[in-house]
């Protein structure tokens, strides 16, 4: 443990730049995936016709490796932040995607036949009924997009984008476990405060009648 701490002290200021690195791909990545699946999720939700075909796509690139995506995206786009970001929302989009479409496909049909009785429009019925009824599922694919997105990452340092997968590689090349752990850990803590934060804004945005 002396070894792991005299790491920490030594390379503190690589470490720090590692995990801002890692921070913005992670949170710009599920930032960008939120803004595409979401809306998408809730359109096939909508048209159901279209959700297999959709959903597919999304379910393919996700069999893809990690490394085989960044792989095959570095002679298009070239290294560096954008090949990375595009590979983590592709990944990101798969839990979103299908926890929205679940969440609102799965509203009880008489609270809608309810609303629309009371004069309700589609929008309306949409914010005020499936949204606030469906937020659990929608969470959790959130969060589940996020850890995820959070551990691949660490493999955004194959396409030069840095991130905490810098500190890991470089422990690997020589053989340093105190530097491993010094890129591991600090992942593992962003996966579980980024949870710990989605599930508090998930507890704020739950309407006080549905909460348990």
């Amino acid at each position: 443990m002396n070894a792991f701490f005299d790491t920490l002290v030594s390379r503190q200021d690589m470490i720090q730049d590692a995990f801002i690195e890692h921070i913005y791909l992670s949170f710009v990545a599920v930032a960008i995936g939120i803004a595409i699946a979401l809306p998408t999720g809730v359109m096939i939700a909508r048209y159901r016709r279209f959700a297999e075909p959709i959903i597919g796509i999304t379910a393919i690139f996700q069999t893809i490796p990690s490394l085989a995506l960044f792989g095959f995206l570095v002679p298009v786009l070239g290294i560096g932040s954008p090949t990375a970001l595009i590979a983590l929302i592709i990944y990101a989009l798969l839990p979103i995607l299908r926890n929205t479409y679940a969440g609102i496909v799965g509203v009880d049909g008489s609270t809608i036949e309810a609303g629309r009785g009371m004069g309700m429009t589609r929008t309306q019925i949409l914010r005020q009924i499936e949204l606030p009824l469906a937020l659990p599922f929608i969470m959790a694919g959130i969060r589940t997009a996020t850890v995820l997105t959070v551990g691949i990452a660490t493999l955004a340092t194959f396409v030069g984008a840095g991130g905490l997968g810098d500190i890991i590689y470089r422990g690997l090349q020589s053989y340093n476990n105190s530097l491993v752990l010094a890129g591991a850990l600090p992942v593992a803590l962003l996966a579980i405060g980024f949870d710990l934060i989605l599930k508090w804004i998930e507890k704020r945005a739950t309407p006080k009648g549905l909460k348990t």
